[in-house]
């Protein structure tokens, strides 16, 4: 019986157990670069099968929130270089997740306090989170955005090939593409974002063509073994929204099923929330979505995401539903986790109020169980 501590293949990259550290934004990297404590961070997490980066912005103006890492400079990439270091010292395997925030940002953030960028000029019923002068942090509405002209998307996929080139300079295993979330992605490929007229929009195969041409140039960078991607088709985070999303999800992982990338990282429900939010009139089939995609030749991993506990990631596991199980917030406080889950020792509560932010305290400073 297959079980979450087995040794996993993921196309090539020897995972020692089939649990991911799921990405956890923690705005602790002022000027975009990841500081020294970060390499401390993911070290002590290394225990993990894969680590997948906190969200990481592919350009300025990818970026929506204070202090969040970015791979689009020098500094940048050598803090990167620095955690990759450190988490293969351990025997570990990191990804780093690529992320454009599209209209979820502010535009005291963007390069000269332009407006952010979307599919369509939407405001996102949403916030974002922002430092002021005196370092103090609070959530702010984010901007009203303008609509990207046509001729503007080609520079934006190539934004994502250079981000995945300069993420396996930065000595990655690979990379994630951030498509969930109600982020720049996920705003194409939903209805209620993407009012678009042109191809870019209307028919599911427009919406879905961005998320392809992207996938398809970071795929001709680093090749499709090193490349996995993250969806969320019924969340409702930053107003996500689409009435019909098992047809428009389905078409997006039979497409992913003829490019052979490495993984599909799901979030099931509500991100960080109900596992069985729903949207539209019909309870979303998670099941039909993995057949559809084994259907159409789809032979990369599958990893599932959201609520899960040692009990339902082991029964997950066992069942073949999944591949890799990702667990979010119980990495943050407790490093550990593996051997937690290995030894049924309780997980530690963590501290909701050092989530994003600060400096060591609620970072690095969670106690292993052998310690505490």
């Amino acid at each position: 019986m297959r079980t979450l501590f087995d040794p996993f293949d993921l196309s090539g990259l020897s995972l020692s157990n089939r649990i991911v550290m799921a990405p956890l934004t923690r705005n602790r990297s002022p000027n975009a670069v990841p500081p020294p404590m970060a390499a401390t961070y993911y070290t002590q997490r290394a225990s993990a099968g894969l680590l997948i980066t906190e969200a990481t912005a592919i350009s300025q103006q990818g970026q929506g929130y204070a202090d969040v890492p970015g791979l689009y400079s020098a500094d940048a990439l050598n803090g990167w270089r620095a955690v990759t270091d450190a988490v293969h010292a351990q025997g570990g395997k990191i990804v780093v997740q690529l992320w454009h925030v599209g209209r979820v940002s502010h535009h005291s953030l963007q390069p000269d306090d332009q407006a952010p960028v979307a599919p369509s000029a939407i405001q996102a019923k949403a916030k974002t989170y922002l430092i002021d002068h005196d370092g103090n942090g609070r959530f702010m509405p984010t901007s009203m955005p303008r609509a990207l002209e046509i001729n503007e998307i080609a520079g934006i996929v190539h934004d994502y090939q250079q981000a995945a080139r300069a993420a396996m300079a930065a000595g990655f295993d690979g990379v994630e593409i951030h498509a969930a979330n109600g982020y720049l992605v996920d705003q194409f490929l939903r209805s209620n974002s993407n009012h678009r007229t042109d191809a870019y929009g209307g028919s599911i195969e427009n919406r879905a063509r961005f998320l392809f041409e992207i996938i398809d140039a970071i795929s001709a960078e680093i090749g499709t073994a090193r490349t996995g991607i993250r969806l969320s088709p019924v969340t409702p985070a930053n107003d996500a929204y689409d009435p019909q999303p098992q047809p428009l999800f389905e078409h997006v992982v039979q497409g992913l099923a003829k490019r052979s990338i490495s993984y599909i990282h799901l979030i099931e429900g509500s991100t960080g929330a109900a596992r069985d939010h729903q949207q539209g009139d019909q309870p979303f089939d998670y099941s039909a979505l993995k057949q559809a995609y084994r259907v159409a030749g789809g032979q990369g991993a599958w990893m599932v995401n959201n609520g899960y506990d040692a009990a339902l990631a082991a029964q997950t596991i066992a069942s073949g539903e999944a591949d890799l199980i990702a667990f979010g917030k119980p990495f943050i406080s407790n490093p550990d986790l593996v051997e937690r889950l290995r030894l049924g020792i309780p997980f530690s509560d963590w501290n909701s109020r050092t989530f994003y932010g600060g400096g060591e305290q609620g970072y690095i400073d969670y106690p292993a169980a052998t310690s505490c």
